[in-house]
């Protein structure tokens, strides 16, 4: 009798969606104020800081020589180790060298929004407890000067108010000319690099922003090792455009320098697309940060073609998710083959996981790479908190050196975002695929639910930019009576285009993505509402639809 033929063999079960980066390269066990110090004697001649609003440049050696000259006007004051200063000003080199003068000293730097009115303001002042502001007299339509001098009466706490050029500065600069070097230096002898040393407040859509707090370790290393797999070096100059006050400045542009001996070229005080351009040409710029909507401004100034951007070998997109169709044209157009796509948030200092040169160009351009070094990324159901297989979507959560110490005096909050193990949750849908590769599908509470289909708006945004009259595309959900929820695009159309009716949007999907996923409504913009760091406000895009539209009654209809 024959045998009956073996069992087939079951194929092999997904890998879970967990993915730990490489620990070759030591982490550094050291403060800013040292790396800084360790820069000076590396490469003390080599440019540093370049500010070309200003025209003004500094090595190594003088920019040393200007943060320590702060630093002991600081401790003049009577600012000392834990007391929270504050910095509010658009991009400068005050900015950076309040930075490292705080750091120099163990003072919390607080960095504050450049597009904060003044109850903002007070919140963050008595939320923090500062002692000491640093701000710009004003900038654009801001008068800081007016806003804290409206707010300062009602923060006890707050001592000093240090006007950026003002005679103050220029005497608390002057006072530190003749400060006392030896105290300064056994300042820093006390100081260690898991002290806490920066306090960033999040966007926060709804209520008050939260401050998470970062140490030396956190953002020093978070800035060393975007560096390194950037490949920088001290042949390196970076522009950065983005703001200081944000992560994506102060720790991926200013501390990556810092930790390579590589120079931060200052554009402007703010985004300009043309500035930027210069800039690169000009200073022979090897790498260029953005966010997505500064690229999509700089790909499609009419004078892009003006400009030698032939430097340009790198640079980091991040900030926002990254449409593919723009990655392209940054590696093809500007000459960025090794750019990066960085992911990350403010509480993990702020990057987790990254691209790298040698990846294959599919990857660089269509994820945000694989885990950082030293680092932890899982994706698990954000219902039931197991790790998911890989190929399967749920939140990601990331746990490792980056992940802050807490949010400012909310221990509650705190313990919302990171769970006992210490994974910081961080309310982003993504997919982790057998190579470790992420892409990243949403937000949690962007998710769009239309009759029972879960609809991710990044996924459709994404298919919109293949339309060749559409230069920049958000979607969002709004209220619907019968569908519980349908899809709106915001759309930004390419100068000269026909205009784009939701008619003709419907013809262009139809047959190409599924039928629900198409969006109900179009709405032409010029611009999108944004944050100062370039990103999409949706929340504010929801509740102006639901005006524009006529929906507040949809609104109003209660779902399961």
């Amino acid at each position: 009798m024959t045998p009956p033929p073996p069992a087939p063999t079951p194929p092999p079960a997904p890998a879970p969606s967990i993915s730990a980066g490489s620990t070759s390269v030591p982490l550094l066990e050291h403060t800013i104020g040292v790396a800084l110090d360790r820069a000076v004697a590396a490469f003390p001649d080599r440019e540093a800081l370049v500010d070309l609003p200003s025209g003004r440049r500094w090595t190594y050696r003088e920019l040393a020589a200007e943060v320590d000259r702060i630093a002991l006007g600081l401790l003049g004051l009577g600012v000392g180790v834990g007391d929270r200063v504050g910095i509010w000003a658009p991009n400068c080199p005050e900015w950076v060298f309040t930075q490292y003068a705080t750091a120099r000293i163990g003072a919390i730097l607080v960095t504050v929004n450049p597009g904060y009115r003044a109850h903002e303001v007070e919140y963050v002042l008595r939320q923090a407890g500062i002692r000491t502001v640093v701000a710009a007299p004003s900038f654009r339509t801001s008068d800081y000067a007016a806003m804290l001098a409206e707010a300062g009466p009602r923060c006890p706490g707050l001592r000093d108010v240090l006007l950026i050029g003002s005679p103050q500065w220029r005497e608390l600069a002057e006072a530190g000319e003749h400060g006392d070097r030896e105290r300064l230096a056994s300042v820093g002898v006390g100081l260690g690099a898991h002290d806490p040393i920066n306090i960033q407040y999040t966007s926060g859509t709804t209520g008050f922003p939260k401050g998470a707090t970062l140490s030396h370790h956190n953002i020093l290393n978070n800035g060393y090792f975007v560096g390194e797999l950037c490949g920088y070096t001290e042949a390196d100059r970076i522009c950065v455009p983005v703001p200081f006050y944000h992560c994506f400045g102060m720790v991926m542009g200013n501390l990556a320098a810092l930790s390579h001996g590589a120079c931060v070229v200052i554009p402007a005080p703010a985004f300009d697309a043309v500035a930027t351009l210069r800039a690169v040409a000009a200073e022979r710029c090897t790498s260029l940060y953005g966010v997505p909507t500064m690229f999509i401004a700089e790909l499609n100034d009419p004078g892009f073609a003006e400009h030698d951007l032939s430097s340009l070998r790198t640079g980091i997109m991040a900030g926002s998710p990254c449409p593919i169709e723009v990655m392209k044209q940054v590696v093809d157009r500007m000459g960025m083959r090794d750019v990066s796509i960085c992911y990350g948030m403010t509480e993990t200092s702020p990057v987790s996981t990254q691209t790298r040169a040698e990846d294959p160009l599919e990857r660089r351009v269509s994820t945000v790479g694989r885990v950082g070094p030293h680092l932890e990324v899982a994706v698990a159901d954000p219902e039931t908190g197991l790790t998911v297989p890989r190929g399967t979507p749920g939140e990601l959560r990331t746990r490792g050196y980056a992940v802050m110490l807490g949010y400012w005096d909310q221990p509650d909050r705190t313990a919302e975002a990171v769970d006992a193990e210490g994974w910081m949750h961080t309310g982003d849908l993504a997919v982790m695929d057998e190579e470790g590769y992420l892409n990243i599908t949403g937000r949690l509470k962007d998710m769009v639910i239309r009759g029972g289909e879960n609809i991710y708006p990044r996924e459709v945004e994404e298919f919109l930019h293949t339309h060749p009259d559409i230069l920049d595309v958000q979607v969002v959900g709004v209220p619907d009576a019968k569908y519980g929820e349908e899809l709106m695009a915001w759309i930004r159309s390419r100068p000269g285009a026909p205009e784009l009716t939701a008619e003709a949007l419907r013809a262009y999907c139809a047959g190409r993505i599924a039928h629900y996923k198409v969006p109900r409504y179009v709405h032409l913009v010029e611009e999108f509402p944004m944050t100062v760091t370039g990103k999409v406000r949706k929340v504010e895009m929801r509740e102006r639809a639901v005006e524009l539209l006529g929906l507040a009654d949809a609104e109003g209809v209660e779902h399961a």
